[in-house]
């Protein structure tokens, strides 16, 4: 049957009338210039700091340098599609990154894209990498630690939920060591870890991985990696987007515990991102808005308080310093951002003390009111007898045999301090045990036993408590915050207890040797 007409002007009459326009406006520009991961645009007047700009081909950008009549974008990505004259459009939104429980568990990039081979992540939650830190006013005083279940860290420098603790020192001195013990001792807990990994070898990260998956870690752990092989870009954005994923945690009313490491390499990445866009370089070649880099950074962690959600972010920087120098720029300026630091010795290191923690230098800002109470008593003025023992060691290295008792004495009750403060990698230590130990070396429990057995009696007082006093380490656990009287008498019974069922005596003594001829300074200088 043959339409007529009149039916298909009514057809056309119809759909004008069903017809809703809408008007959209989009910013487009042209690419003048591109290279080195760097897209300079023309054209895009209404382009927003940090946007998010699309190149076509699935590519984007993120919108660096706002000049008069150009854009400096640096390129999130492969760039061999760009070409000048290639047309580039605004999103209208600010570079953002996926956060929720769905990453957990999860090794990503800072755009939230996996790379553990364990298929898609979908969240239901973006968050922008870059926000203004919460007010003073939205915050609450730092009063809830992170146990790290190190012995030093715990008894010395303890880490308070919301707090800003530095790890600080040379390459190969044990500073990721301590994050990733931090992390594994997290295990059955209520915080939320995440490890940053910036400039690092893949190869590295891979061995931290497959760690926190031994240890159990990773089900509370999310690992966000940008690579030494990865574009500076990516690294300058990793940490941006792993405070992203912990704010929001924290805005949820939860507590979570972000790493990055390490800031240095970070400062790098920012460094040659700036020098690439045509920033005009200070000090060291930095740009001179470097301290704002990681200041803006290190102020989004905090503890929030109850009218919002009571939710803390707690961080750790790492900071990478060559021949112990913590004057140069980069240090000292997050040193002063920060609540404190984590001072690493490569020499300390070296003569077997590890965790290799320079408690001159070391301190947490917080201090005790981020501390347990059973912890804070029971290590009492024990960081000023280890102080003065390092200090009466090293006058005395040449002999002692002219010291009158008490100097003996303290020097006698420091070296098992400092014993009882060296553990092992990966073997975090339960509050209990650490409260039981640090209260036998700091109170003279150890200053009859050799040192050699030190480890011994540690390991043995463990058991003991274990199996013999299991009321003391579940009234220890239950109530960390309560100390008295009865608590101390306990503590104090239970190690009396244990020394009479356990003796230490010293080693046999070695046949006598004759004593050997001193080596010549220089022949001395040649065998080391």
């Amino acid at each position: 049957m043959a339409t007529t007409s009149s039916e298909i002007t009514d057809i056309i009459k119809a759909q004008i009338a069903r017809f809703e326009g809408k008007a959209e406006s989009v910013d487009v520009g042209t690419v003048v210039e591109v290279g080195d991961g760097i897209a300079r645009i023309h054209g895009l007047a209404g382009c927003m700091a940090s946007e998010l700009l699309d190149f076509g081909h699935d590519v984007f950008g993120l919108a660096f340098n706002l000049e008069e009549d150009t854009v400096s974008a640096i390129i999130l990505g492969e760039y061999r599609e760009i070409k000048e004259g290639g047309e580039v459009r605004t999103t209208g939104r600010i570079i953002e990154t996926p956060a929720g429980d769905e990453l957990v568990g999860r090794v990503v990039d800072p755009l939230g894209r996996p790379l553990d081979g364990k298929g898609p992540i979908v969240t239901k939650t973006a968050r922008r990498m870059d926000v203004v830190a919460p007010g003073v006013i939205t915050r609450q005083n730092v009063d809830t630690p992170v146990q790290t279940g190190i012995k030093s860290i715990d008894a010395m420098f303890p880490i308070g939920r919301g707090q800003r603790e530095l790890i600080i020192g040379d390459r190969q001195t044990g500073k990721t060591a301590v994050a990733i013990d931090t992390i594994i001792n997290q295990k059955g807990q209520d915080l939320v870890c995440i490890y940053v990994a910036i400039g690092q070898k893949e190869s590295s990260v891979a061995k931290i991985v497959a760690t926190l998956e031994e240890h159990g870690a990773m089900e509370h752990t999310i690992v966000v990696i940008a690579g030494a092989s990865d574009p500076a870009t990516l690294q300058y954005l990793a940490p941006f987007a792993g405070c992203a994923m912990g704010e929001y945690f924290r805005d949820a009313g939860r507590d979570s515990l972000v790493v990055y490491d390490d800031l240095t390499k970070h400062a790098w990445a920012y460094r040659q991102v700036s020098l690439l866009v045509r920033r005009p370089p200070g000090r060291e070649a930095y740009p001179g808005d470097v301290f704002y880099l990681h200041s803006r950074l290190l102020e989004r962690a905090a503890r929030m308080n109850k009218e919002h959600g009571g939710g803390s972010l707690t961080a750790l920087p790492v900071i990478e310093t060559q021949a112990n120098d913590i004057s140069a720029y980069i240090p000292t300026n997050v040193i002063s951002i920060t609540d404190g630091q984590l001072f690493f010795e490569g020499d300390l290191f070296n003569a077997g003390l590890r965790p290799a923690i320079n408690i001159g230098l070391s301190v947490s800002r917080v201090g005790s009111d981020a501390q347990r109470k059973v912890m804070s008593r029971s290590v009492r003025g024990m960081r000023l007898q280890l102080q003065q023992y390092r200090e009466l060691a090293a006058f005395t290295q040449f002999g002692a045999a002219d010291l009158d008792k008490a100097t003996l004495q303290l020097l006698r009750r420091g070296e098992r301090i400092q014993e009882i403060l060296k553990q092992p990698q990966y073997e975090p230590v339960r509050l209990d045990h650490e409260v039981a130990i640090l209260f036998a070396a700091n109170r003279g429990y150890l200053d009859d036993v050799p040192r050699d057995r030190c480890a011994d009696f540690e390991r043995d007082l463990r058991r003991f408590m274990d199996t013999q006093h299991n009321a003391l380490s579940k009234r220890l656990l239950e109530k960390p915050n309560e100390w008295s009287d009865d608590v101390e008498k306990a503590i104090a019974t239970m190690l009396d207890e244990f020394k009479k069922a356990h003796s230490y005596a010293e080693a046999p003594a070695a046949a006598a040797v004759p004593a050997a001829k001193p080596v010549p300074a220089a022949a001395a200088g040649a065998s080391r």
